[in-house]
C-alpha cells in the first residue's frame, strides 16, 4: 500500500524557518516529479512547489519564490521543502504528491503536516 508521510511542521514566528519532509513507503516514486501543496482553513489546496526527477528542475508558486526551496533525495525516496522567511499567510496543512501521467495524485497524500506562523 502506498503511503506518503509528511513531517516537520510546527508553530513558529514570522521570519522563522522550517524544513518539511515527505517520505514514501510502499512504493517508490522514482521517475516521477514530486510536489508540495498546502491547504489553508476554508480554502482549496494550493500548489506550492515541484521538482523533477531526471534533472531536478524546480517550479514554485509566486507567493513562495525566493523563500522556499524544494529538493529531493532519491536514494531515500524523500522530498524536502525548506521554508525561510515564513509569513502568517503560509499557515496551512502541507502535503506532498507525485505527478503521474500528467496528473498530481493528491489521492496519495498522507495526513499532512501543520505549519502555523504567527505575526
Amino acid at each position: 500500500q502506498v503511503q506518503l508521510v509528511e513531517s516537520g511542521g510546527g508553530r513558529v514566528q514570522a521570519g522563522d524557518s522550517l524544513r518539511l519532509s515527505c517520505a514514501a513507503s510502499g512504493r517508490t516514486f522514482s521517475g516521477y516529479p514530486m510536489g508540495w501543496f498546502r491547504r489553508a482553513p476554508g480554502l482549496e489546496h494550493e500548489f506550492v512547489a515541484a521538482i523533477g526527477w531526471y534533472d531536478g528542475t524546480t517550479e514554485y508558486a509566486e507567493s513562495v519564490k525566493g523563500r522556499f526551496t524544494i529538493s529531493r533525495d532519491n536514494t531515500k525516496n524523500t522530498v524536502f521543502l525548506q521554508m525561510n522567511s515564513l509569513k502568517p499567510e503560509d499557515t496551512a496543512v502541507y502535503y506532498c504528491a507525485p505527478e503521474i501521467d500528467g496528473t498530481w495524485r493528491i489521492d496519495y497524500w498522507g495526513q499532512g503536516t501543520q505549519v502555523t506562523v504567527s505575526s
